[in-house]
């Protein structure tokens, strides 16, 4: 049973990646909209290990992700003035844009299973969705 369950959600993951990313303006991955996306939602600065962490990830993707943003004029990387071993990201005006036309791009993505099945029973999936990243993302903590 849990094994049919996990593969069914890693079917729709890879399906619903694919579609995103075909509809993600041209040079723009997944990974890089997810950064854009965070900052956008919560703002402030974040270092690239604690964006690794975040996004479950090594540190040298995150920094290879980091890299393209910087760039691309997407995020600024500055250092830390008390630990010059550690540096900072933010995302930067042109980055703010980026992930607006990202976002207004993969709007109509999803539109076919918002039909087919209703905002309702995608809201009511929400929880049990959020307990089970919840369950398998403590053992990481």
């Amino acid at each position: 049973m849990v094994i049919v369950f996990f593969s069914e959600i890693v079917m729709i993951e890879q399906l619903a990646r694919g579609r995103l990313q075909r509809a993600l303006p041209r040079g723009m991955e997944l990974s890089h909209f997810m950064v854009l996306n965070h900052f956008a939602r919560l703002g402030g600065e974040k270092t690239p290990a604690q964006l690794a962490r975040i996004f479950h990830v090594t540190k040298g993707a995150m920094t290879n992700t980091l890299r393209k943003l910087d760039a691309a004029g997407y995020v600024h990387i500055r250092p830390d003035w008390d630990d010059a071993r550690r540096k900072w990201v933010g995302l930067s005006p042109a980055g703010q844009s980026a992930r607006d036309r990202a976002v207004l791009a993969m709007a109509p993505v999803f539109d076919d299973l918002l039909e087919e099945l209703g905002p309702g029973r995608l809201r009511d999936a929400l929880p049990t969705l959020r307990a089970i990243r919840a369950v398998l993302g403590a053992e990481e903590t």
